[in-house]
């Protein structure tokens, strides 16, 4: 399959995605896994997202800002999956650039979010255990809305900035990528331009977006393990520790594969490797968080099951 081209030069104005397998017998199996797990993500966030807005005792910051964590995970996953599917019943591996850094920046907007979000949702713990006599005039309504906001604007200047800076870049020559969904790794491998400005801004503000709340995170968590352990009580501690429990496993899963995504700018070649990761971001890591939220829970789990039945 060919690329087109425009009249005045060799600039490449589509991109072929490979997807995750070019063999054609697997592709039906494909469609049926990643169909299953779009729609059992897109369900159980929703589910979660109910279950805060119906149950009274979940009306907290903390379930405050796990609604707004649905809500990204169920963006997330449609602004990857559904397009793959839509290209494995086509059968048309071709997408525009436009729509490719499209997708780039609604991805990396949502990723961003979710980086901010996670580290309010430390900082919300921390209140809670550790400055107990002033948390709810610390994280009234006004603070939560304040830091869904600002996370909302620093991510959007972060995927902005990524999506001009790759703008500039010229596409003259290969335009297949080895991935299931356009992402900055990739296009700096297809790029007849010097990608080294956009590597370095990749670096420096995935420092600034990833490497400033861990710092935060880890902080928060190093002065809660503190608090919980200075608690008398055995029951105490436990109770404590599992309203920890659920956000770290998240915050592991989110940054780990983060990590492994975009800071590994010396490995020029696109690998399966790559894939897997994309899938572990976009796909499992999502689906998973309605379970980790839930699995320990007991007012998340019967706020679930009266959702579920209607009751």
């Amino acid at each position: 399959m060919e690329s087109k081209f425009e009249s005045n030069g060799t600039a490449v104005t589509e991109f072929i995605l490979l997807g995750l397998v070019e063999t054609a017998g697997l592709q039906p199996v494909i469609f049926v896994v990643f169909l299953f797990a779009y729609l059992l993500t897109v369900g159980g966030n929703l589910s979660i997202l109910a279950a805060v807005f119906v149950e009274p005792k979940l009306h907290t910051p903390m379930y405050f800002f796990l609604g707004n964590l649905s809500m990204l995970d169920v963006g997330c996953i449609s602004v990857t999956v559904p397009s793959m599917l839509g290209r494995l019943l086509s059968h048309k591996r071709t997408v525009p650039y436009g729509a490719c850094l499209t997708q780039l920046f609604f991805f990396h907007q949502l990723a961003g979010v979710d980086c901010f979000l996670l580290t309010a949702m430390a900082y919300d713990r921390f209140l809670a255990i550790c400055r107990p006599l002033t948390y709810s005039t610390r994280m009234n309504h006004t603070v939560q809305r304040i830091l869904v906001a600002t996370s909302w604007a620093c991510a959007f200047s972060n995927a902005l900035t990524h999506t001009v800076a790759i703008s500039t870049l010229n596409f003259c020559g290969p335009n297949v990528i080895n991935h299931f969904y356009c992402d900055l790794p990739q296009l700096f491998q297809l790029s007849c331009s010097s990608t080294q400005l956009n590597e370095l801004l990749l670096f420096g503000l995935g420092v600034l977006m990833a490497g400033a709340p861990v710092i935060l995170i880890v902080t928060s968590y190093i002065h809660v393990a503190a608090a919980v352990l200075r608690i008398q009580s055995s029951e105490g501690r436990k109770k404590a520790f599992s309203t920890c429990s659920s956000h770290l496993t998240v915050v592991g899963i989110f940054y780990g594969t983060g990590v492994f995504s975009y800071m590994r700018l010396g490995s020029v070649e696109a690998s399966d490797k790559d894939k897997g990761i994309g899938i572990l971001n976009t796909v499992i890591s999502p689906m998973l968080n309605p379970l980790i939220y839930s699995l320990r829970n007991p007012d998340v789990q019967g706020a679930l099951r009266r959702v579920l039945t209607g009751k």
